[in-house]
């Protein structure tokens, strides 16, 4: 696996990976939408085949990881990305990283707590804000849960 920084030569590549894996390149994070082919980030490659990406923002001291996706679960795609940017917020000097994921994404909420983030605020029905934005946001999330709300993880640096 060879991971790689988002630069503008593969930014075409990228962007059609983000839109098969979001179907769009809009985000909507705390009632606001970002343009994730502005966000900057790393993937990981192998055979020529995207296979991971991730992407942030920076705001201040702070960085706030966008996308997180890995093609391929429990091969350490995830944790290698997330080790790039933890890397990357360290020597910029950002205090902490933070991320949103949904009161569905069971799988994320594992995958951050077991890597030293903790949940500090629950935004109540913030889909409803969102998909005033972006209505296409479902309303059933992953395992049949409600998509209603917003959680806020982070981790101090």
């Amino acid at each position: 696996m060879d991971i790689q920084n988002i630069d503008q030569p593969n930014r075409e590549r990228i962007d059609a990976f983000i839109v098969r894996q979001w179907f769009s390149m809009q985000m909507v994070v705390h009632g606001e939408s970002i343009d994730l082919s502005e966000a900057a980030g790393y993937y990981a490659m192998e055979d020529d085949e995207i296979i991971g990406l991730i992407t942030y923002r920076i705001t201040d001291n702070e960085m706030e990881i966008l996308s997180l996706d890995s093609l391929r679960e429990n091969k350490g795609i995830g944790t290698a990305l997330l080790n790039k940017v933890t890397l990357k917020a360290v020597e910029i000097g950002c205090s902490k990283i933070k991320l949103i994921t949904t009161n569905d994404n069971l799988a994320a909420l594992w995958f951050y707590q077991k890597r030293g983030f903790d949940m500090v605020r629950l935004y109540c029905n913030a889909l409803e804000q969102s998909r005033k934005i972006k209505p296409e946001i479902p309303l059933i999330g992953e395992n049949g849960i409600p998509l209603k709300h917003e959680i806020e993880l982070e981790m101090s640096l």
